[in-house]
């Protein structure tokens, strides 16, 4: 498989977030622990910002109690899908107004240095290519803002991936980047102290066409470039079902989920970037130490 063959288009997901806005909430059920658990790597953290920016904000699930946490902050909601965004205005409310804007992450209609906070969950994945969503980030970061996002590892839904591969060729399912290799794009991004770490979920199904259902349902099912254009035959689905199957265990069949969570300092201004190794991979608890150091 070529990169090509891996390629995202902006407008597909537009569409398919669009189409997933309303079912996306009963669905996203592993979207919700992300969420929830990068919500609390906010604790304690030393910053007061008066600009949020929750990209990638879905139906407002990670706005609302950004909004509540940080309640004098103007809290900005983006996503690409106008329907996702219209789910998200039905949760503001006069006392806590969430301001809604349709935007792509790979051109942030935003000034230069206007965010305090840029906080992302699980969105970067559908970045192509990511080097340009982060340049754009950290051009709208202030001195001493932060990014904090989570994004999926190459070895989620790899259950799903080898069961398509023993019936062919084609791109059934997204590929996700490397830990290291979003070092390295932070890196490249010029951005300071980078962190990383990494979470596994294995989900359990009870068969392969409700995991396929559920990525329908939030939006991510395969829209690679390389993806086949006609309709699945029924010899050929029936064979990724009949190797799915081999996984099953008591609790039903397994589906991975490798979840990398990371946090950077906005680039620093001729500051030259400090190379990403492998102690970027931190606990959580040493990603908190590291996020609590005073910022110039």
């Amino acid at each position: 498989m070529s990169h090509d063959d891996y390629s995202l288009r902006t407008p597909d997901i537009a569409r398919a977030f669009g189409r997933a806005s309303a079912t996306y909430d009963a669905a996203a059920r592993l979207q919700g622990l992300v969420r929830d658990e990068l919500l609390s790597r906010l604790e304690g953290l030393p910053i007061e910002p008066t600009v949020v920016l929750d990209l990638g904000a879905g139906t407002g699930l990670g706005t609302v109690p950004l909004k509540r946490r940080y309640p004098k902050a103007q809290v900005v909601a983006m996503d690409l899908s106008e329907g996702m965004l219209r789910a998200t205005r039905q949760r503001s409310r006069f006392w806590r107004p969430l301001r809604c804007v349709a935007g792509d992450a790979a051109r942030l209609p935003l000034r230069d240095a206007s965010v305090d906070l840029v906080f992302s969950s699980l969105m970067l994945q559908w970045c192509d290519p990511l080097d340009a969503a982060l340049a754009e980030i950290g051009r709208i970061l202030k001195p001493g803002g932060l990014l904090l996002f989570s994004s999926f590892g190459p070895d989620t839904l790899r259950e799903l991936r080898e069961a398509w591969a023993a019936v062919d060729n084609a791109v059934h399912v997204n590929a996700f980047v490397d830990m290291h290799d979003l070092g390295s794009a932070l890196q490249r991004g010029g951005f300071s102290e980078p962190v990383l770490d990494v979470d596994r979920h294995v989900l359990r199904y009870p068969d392969a066409m409700a995991l396929m259902r559920e990525l329908k349902a939030i939006g991510a099912h395969n829209l690679n470039a390389g993806r086949r254009r006609a309709l699945t035959g029924r010899a050929a689905l029936g064979r990724m079902v009949a190797t799915y199957e081999t996984l099953r265990g008591p609790a039903g069949l397994p589906a991975t989920y490798e979840v990398v969570y990371g946090a950077a300092w906005a680039p620093q201004p001729r500051e030259r970037p400090v190379p990403v190794a492998a102690e970027t991979r931190l606990s959580p608890e040493r990603l908190l130490q590291s996020l609590r150091k005073a910022r110039p």
